[in-house]
């Protein structure tokens, strides 16, 4: 099973496919292409960014509950 990339490396790539996608000659099937990755990206970190927020919502309700 490959490793999961992290939050970090997800962002690089969204801000490598952006700079690509400023090309004005970059041709419409192509810019299509890094659209679609882009999105891939995007679905991922929104994914990992929640997962972090759940898990401090947990750690502070733990906390919580301790005092």
């Amino acid at each position: 099973m490959a490793k999961a990339k992290s939050l970090e490396t997800a962002f690089e790539e969204l801000d490598a496919l952006a700079a690509k996608m400023e090309d004005r000659d970059l041709p419409l099937e192509e810019a299509f292409k890094l659209y679609q990755e882009g999105v891939k990206l995007l679905k991922y970190c929104n994914g990992a960014i929640d997962k972090v927020e759940k898990k401090i919502i947990e750690i502070m309700e733990m906390k919580m509950k301790r005092t």
